[in-house]
């Protein structure tokens, strides 16, 4: 069974890489990204394919866009290779809600949009090196990241290539107990970390325990043939209220169509709420995630985001860097935090300290849920 402790590969004491090697690890994640899309049509490509997702078009030239804003531009002191591409390709100026309905860059146009931000930050990297490596970074982490949005996009509509590697490991029964007392949260001061994984601070956790192992979907089965979308007092006025304008209540198809023993995927927090009262237990906090995560010794990590109860806000001491829309516009009480990471993660984005984050109504995300329950 995989633990974090060995899909976790990334040193944060690590040297900042050379601009050669900088520039063959982004290269040999933009052959991936490439790779990921190259069964589709220019059509698939092109048209909306959710509601709720960018077409996935967009994703490409936004993912150069941004190579081309950090890297080349502020990092390498480039002008903008094409400024209305920028603004077009800006996630705050150009929101979900309109990608379909504007003329964007087709398939073509896109791809060699990547290819020549690429030189551009080849020629940045060659003058100027990565720096302290923040800015590379950055950069690298962000495609990838967009990979995986890109990846729960095709899996609503069924276009993932074949061979994708979508199931989990069994789940382990059993619980394990936390003892109380403080330990270290966040990340730590060296290497790279984003702004909400910082600053390190000590907090006090109280005695708990936690699952071995994310719910499978035999266990959420047994939960939806129970009632579990009927039984009001599982859920929350909230969870309830959003249940009611849900025109299917039933499980998501990959709960049936998936082996019994794997872990349940796409589930929202609200029904991952629900799931931990039906069974007299909670969703862990991030703290208590992260304090456990840190040992070693839990099972499944890495197969399925994992929701937590913690709202996603900053830590004591929070400072946004290098820029406060990474993080801080999505602080408050809107959005929930997932720790873990999910098949379509790539290792190097998903730490233990890494902290993602969706509104409670959101299913479309590579997420399932750890219980944790209170120590008697």
């Amino acid at each position: 069974m995989a633990t974090i402790a060995p899909r976790d590969p990334i040193a944060h004491h690590r040297q900042p890489p050379g601009p050669e090697e900088a520039l063959a690890a982004l290269d040999s994640v933009r052959e991936r990204t490439l790779a990921l899309v190259a069964h589709l049509s220019d059509e698939q490509l092109s048209r909306v394919l959710s509601p709720i997702m960018s077409p996935l078009v967009w994703d490409l030239a936004h993912i150069a866009a941004y190579e081309d804003l950090w890297l080349a531009h502020r990092h390498g002191g480039l002008e903008l290779l094409q400024p209305d591409l920028a603004e077009l390709y800006d996630a705050f100026e150009t929101p979900r809600s309109v990608r379909g309905e504007i003329e964007l860059l087709n398939p073509a146009q896109a791809r060699l949009y990547l290819n020549d931000v690429r030189l551009r930050s080849a020629q940045a990297l060659s003058h100027r090196g990565v720096g302290d490596s923040t800015i590379y970074e950055l950069v690298l982490r962000h495609e990838l990241q967009h990979t995986e949005t890109m990846r729960q996009t095709m899996a609503l509509v069924g276009l993932l290539a074949e061979g994708e590697p979508t199931t989990g490991p069994r789940c382990d029964a059993g619980w394990l107990e936390i003892a109380a007392g403080p330990f270290e949260m966040g990340a730590p001061s060296e290497g790279f970390a984003y702004d909400n994984e910082r600053p390190r601070h000590t907090r006090e956790v109280s005695g708990f325990e936690i699952a071995l192992s994310p719910v499978s979907n035999a266990s959420w089965t047994s939960f939806s043939e129970a009632g579990g979308y009927k039984r009001r007092e599982w859920w929350s006025e909230e969870g309830w209220a959003w249940k009611k304008l849900r025109e299917d209540t039933r499980q998501h198809a990959s709960v049936t169509d998936g082996h019994p023993d794997v872990p349940v995927c796409h589930v929202s927090w609200f029904e991952a709420e629900a799931f931990a009262k039906a069974l007299e237990a909670r969703l862990p906090s991030e703290a208590e995630w992260e304090k456990a995560a840190s040992q070693g010794v839990l099972t499944g990590i890495g197969h399925v985001w994992e929701w937590t109860s913690s709202h996603f806000d900053g830590y004591p001491g929070f400072v946004a860097h290098p820029y406060r829309e990474y993080s801080e516009v999505f602080f408050g009480e809107d959005y929930r935090v997932l720790r873990g990471g999910s098949w379509a993660t790539d290792p190097h984005v998903a730490s233990i300290t890494f902290r993602n984050w969706d509104l409670p109504i959101r299913s479309q995300i590579f997420a399932g849920l750890r219980l944790a329950r209170d120590v008697e």
